[in-house]
């Protein structure tokens, strides 16, 4: 009997890709694997089928052979047909070549590949810190301590993990692999190595100050520089202050999260510092300049225009927080109330009445107050 194309037993065309032939080649092989039809003949013989095609099409060298000169090149070179498994008439196929390209079709083969002479480096931890900071200090900038506990690289083995005069070798019992492998029919199961823990390595002779991790943790203290203009649930970055990494790997690093208090008298708006000025009537009227003390110490005088509203938003340029992200500053902003008194000198009364009579307003006179005027005036 003929035996069947390879790229018919595999279903694809004779164009197809190597990605389309190995996974043809993957759903066919499950199909047919014997672990998943036990005793059946038909599924064998398709199994191997299906690994010979694969064996010959996923190879450049042997599928260019197999497209000019068909299953006869299965006679050519030493005899055993392609790759040396075997598979011309009356020979028995070899199981062992089978699973080994079995395995590295589902990433068993790859595994093997990896051997590990040492540890390898990994990067520390990033840390994170709450930090409060004054509504001043977020104003003006500041300069903090920081205090916490981190990693640093062991100074006893310099980060090495192993005692001086001694080195880190790799582990005999799997090859520096960190699995061990074993097989139960068609498959192969990999676990750890128990010699090694899975590390691939051993340290014969660990720091003794470190116990083999090449670092230790240390409480720290830090000088950090606040810039001026610093909002609140802003986030700050230390390149490199956070965990040493493990043999050898880079320090993580620490963020700081910035909280700040509120002001009894400021609050901030965006870059814009602002404030609420309490003036009396006769000053809304007939403006005035007032001085307010800045968070800096400095004072700064706020012109008051005749006849200025209640709610007024003066706006000083330039006066307000620094741009953390940008040049220039923001502005002081003053919103201007009017302080209503409760009780009034019996003479300022009397001149208040008689205002009020002038402008056309009625008075409570029973209570001794002039609630007409101002809710006229609050309108």
């Amino acid at each position: 009997m003929a035996q069947k194309d390879f790229y018919d037993v595999l279903g694809v065309s004779r164009t197809a890709s190597v990605d389309e032939i190995k996974s043809a080649y993957r759903k066919l092989a499950l199909k047919y694997h014997p672990d998943r039809n036990p005793g059946d003949k038909q599924a064998e013989e398709e199994f191997k089928k299906v690994a010979q095609a694969y064996e010959v099409l996923s190879d450049q060298t042997k599928r260019k052979q197999y497209d000019q000169f068909g299953h006869a090149g299965a006679d050519m070179g030493n005899g055993q047909g392609f790759g040396g498994f075997g598979f011309g008439q009356g020979s028995d196929i070899n199981m062992d070549n089978i699973f080994d390209m079995f395995g590295d079709i589902f990433g068993g083969g790859q595994q093997k590949k990896r051997k590990k002479s040492g540890p390898t480096p990994k990067r520390g931890h990033d840390l994170a810190k709450e930090l409060a900071l004054s509504f001043d200090e977020s104003f003006k900038g500041t300069k903090k301590e920081i205090t916490y506990y981190h990693f640093v690289i062991c100074s006893t083995c310099d980060g090495k993990a192993a005692e001086k005069g001694t080195s880190v070798t790799s582990c005999k019992e799997c090859d520096g692999t960190g699995q061990t492998t074993f097989r139960q029919g068609m498959f192969a199961y990999a676990q750890p190595c128990s010699h090694c823990q899975g590390l691939g390595y051993m340290i014969p002779s660990p720091c003794k100050t470190c116990k083999g991790q090449s670092r230790i943790q240390k409480y720290d203290s830090i000088s950090v520089n606040i810039p001026a203009g610093m909002y609140d649930g802003a986030e700050l970055r230390l390149a490199g202050k956070g965990d040493a990494g493990i043999f050898g790997g880079d320090y993580g690093d620490l963020f700081l999260k910035i909280t700040v208090m509120p002001h009894k008298q400021f609050k901030r708006v965006d870059d814009d510092l602002e404030s609420a000025l309490t003036l009396t009537y006769p000053q809304l009227v007939f403006g005035c300049q007032m001085d307010i003390e800045m968070l800096d110490g400095e004072k700064e005088t706020i012109k008051i225009p005749r006849g200025c509203p209640i709610g007024e938003r003066i706006v000083i340029a330039g006066k307000g927080f620094p741009k953390i992200h940008g040049k220039g500053r923001g502005n002081l902003v003053i919103t201007t109330q009017c302080d209503i008194p409760k009780k009034l000198p019996v003479d300022a009364q009397a001149k208040l009445e008689e205002y009020s009579e002038l402008i056309g307003t009625k008075t409570n006179g029973a209570q001794g107050s002039i609630t007409a005027f101002f809710k006229k005036f609050l309108r």
